[in-house]
């Protein structure tokens, strides 16, 4: 067990020697503790004086230990599972590394003797103390040993122990030793575990990647990825194994990407998983995106969109032909606002045909075909046999080429209402790059009615928001980016974010709304296009014509509260 050994100087002294305390508050700070009896850094914390990071780490100074901070940081579920949640709780630390005779822990209080011979005790290791804070270690016990994942994971590699990690001979056939894993309980217990815990957790994606002696398995949360468990290297084959078996894959091919997909239910709920395979250096990653069956495909004004965007979107797909167009990088909720329209325009009285890469969500009353190049089946091959089964309303995943952007403008031509998606990084530049793809500009012009651009953000947790007010810098972008869109009254400029609380796992972030730019294309626009006009010319005049742009959309939101400036740069800044 290390102890602490203290420098001559105190925790006040080294604040005060960086410059964060003057010799005013240095004085006070210091009569304040002798009459009250209250310790220094409790008195600078109250009176929000000196950050709390910063207290933390004067006191690593003072008391000579090595400071950390552990919310972000990766923990193995090695070291997470020698010290149970309970008494990480109690004694607000938290183990966060594990070798072969010690375990380096982060506590607030290291100096608290019994506290560490009690761990040491516990773990049978050498404890080796790291001065952390509180409200970090908090989260990060929150965190890392939410929904018990490290624990019952571990608990089911315990178990796994022995048979997936023996030296198996080189001369037994892999498929065999492949096959017999797949039947080893503790390996689908922990598949099994992963995947509820990404459906707990609100997940869009797990990815299981091999790295150089070890396993990552990593969650998308709300479009940020969350590095969540580390398992170790002599089980990655079994669990990819299993994976690969549940969704119909070769288990014996390893050197070729794979696709499959499978289902799974937990509870009430059912989710449809879509996994990919990849071999890399250290062995297959596999990535699995969720999707739920249940919750319905959610209205466009859930999804973000309102005002003049909404009412311009709204005409447009209600007219009997023409091409609107999604734009936007990948993740950024594409093809969930095309289900959106289809479901507001779909009824009996028309025929939805649609042709997707893959099928994502299955909808009553619209034929989803999905596109298959290995059997001929492509965007260009699928669109021009749909003209031939009478639609009124053709979606196509995505315009890749030139042959597929041309059938797309004569189904248009012929008197039907085309969607599809395109990748430009805002709407303006989706009219070049049809023109780039060498399509005609005045079948462009006359037949693309609008473009939709649009970005996902994080929205602030409602349980933690708190107000605050920017600095002039952000204050006057804001006006500058916003322009005659800036409601200026009597009250200063408040914008909003989350402080970070259990609901939302201390990020200050719950759930995600699309940012938006909807661009119709004026006869103005139309002769640009014809004189092959600039992305930047087609901007200019559309926001002449009165569009309110990505960012401005962005601002606008991040003002009301809905979300914050970070988010919207973080996506929407060029």
């Amino acid at each position: 067990m290390a102890t602490a050994q203290k420098s001559a100087k105190s925790v006040d002294d080294i604040l005060f020697e960086k410059g964060l305390l003057t010799s005013d508050q240095f004085s006070t700070v210091k009569v304040e503790a002798n009459s009250t009896g209250q310790p220094v850094e409790k008195i600078l914390m109250d009176q929000g004086i000196v950050s709390e990071e910063e207290i933390g780490k004067a006191r690593a100074q003072h008391l000579r230990l090595p400071f950390i901070t552990v919310a972000d940081k990766i923990i193995s579920s090695d070291a997470l599972t020698l010290v149970p949640e309970a008494v990480a709780k109690r004694y607000n630390l938290i183990p966060f590394e594990k070798d072969e005779s010690s375990l380096s822990v982060a506590m607030v209080d290291p100096q608290d003797v019994q506290v560490l011979e009690f761990v040491e005790q516990k773990t049978g290791l050498k404890i080796k103390p790291h001065v952390g804070i509180s409200t970090d270690i908090q989260r990060a016990i929150t965190e890392q040993y939410a929904q018990s994942l490290s624990t019952e994971v571990t608990a089911a590699l315990k178990e796994a122990g022995a048979s997936t990690g023996q030296v198996v001979d080189e001369t037994v056939k892999q498929a065999e030793l492949d096959a017999q894993v797949i039947r080893e309980a503790p390996v689908a217990k922990i598949v099994s575990q992963l995947l509820e815990y990404g459906i707990k957790s609100k997940a869009s994606d797990v990815h299981i990647e091999a790295l150089e002696g070890k396993t990552r398995v990593r969650y998308r949360l709300d479009g940020i990825l969350h590095e969540k468990l580390i398992l170790p290297q002599k089980v990655h084959d079994a669990v990819v194994s299993r994976i690969k078996i549940l969704s119909g894959m070769k288990i014996d091919e390893k050197r070729v990407p794979q696709d499959g997909r499978f289902n799974f239910t937990i509870g009430s709920e059912s989710v449809d998983l879509r996994v990919s395979s990849l071999p890399t250096v250290h062995g297959e990653k596999i990535v699995m995106r969720l999707l739920k069956k249940s919750g319905g495909v959610p209205t466009m004004a859930d999804l973000g969109l309102r005002g003049t965007a909404l009412k311009n979107l709204e005409s447009n797909i209600l007219r009997p032909h023409g091409i609107i167009l999604i734009t936007g990088p990948t993740g950024s909720g594409k093809t969930t606002t095309l289900y959106s329209i289809l479901t507001k325009i779909n009824s009996v009285r028309v025929n939805i045909v649609t042709l997707e890469d893959p099928v994502e969500y299955q909808m009553g009353g619209i034929n989803q075909v999905q596109i298959n190049p290995a059997a001929g089946l492509t965007f260009a091959s699928g669109l021009r046999s749909f003209l031939r089964q009478d639609p009124n309303i053709i979606m196509v995943g995505e315009i890749r080429d030139v042959e597929t952007a041309d059938l797309a403008i004569q189904a248009s031509l012929t008197g039907h209402l085309v969607f599809s998606t395109l990748h430009t990084n805002n709407s303006a530049g989706a009219l070049p790059r049809l023109l780039d793809m060498g399509a005609e500009p005045f079948l462009i012009a006359s037949t693309v009615t609008s473009i939709v651009a649009q970005r996902v953000v994080r929205k602030i947790c409602e349980n933690c928001k708190e107000t605050y007010e920017p600095v002039k810098e952000v204050e006057e972008d804001i006006k500058k980016v916003l322009g005659e869109l800036y409601k200026s009254g009597l009250k200063k400029l408040q914008l909003f974010r989350g402080k970070g609380c259990e609901e939302c796992n201390s990020s200050g972030y719950t759930g995600r709304i699309g940012i938006f730019e909807v661009l119709v294309v004026s006869e103005k626009i139309g002769r640009l296009v014809m004189e092959h006009g600039t992305s930047q010319q087609v901007e200019q005049q559309s926001v002449i014509d009165g569009m309110v742009t990505l960012k401005q959309d962005g601002y606008l939101k991040a003002v009301e509260g809905i979300t914050t400036i970070e988010e919207v740069l973080r996506v929407a800044q060029e």
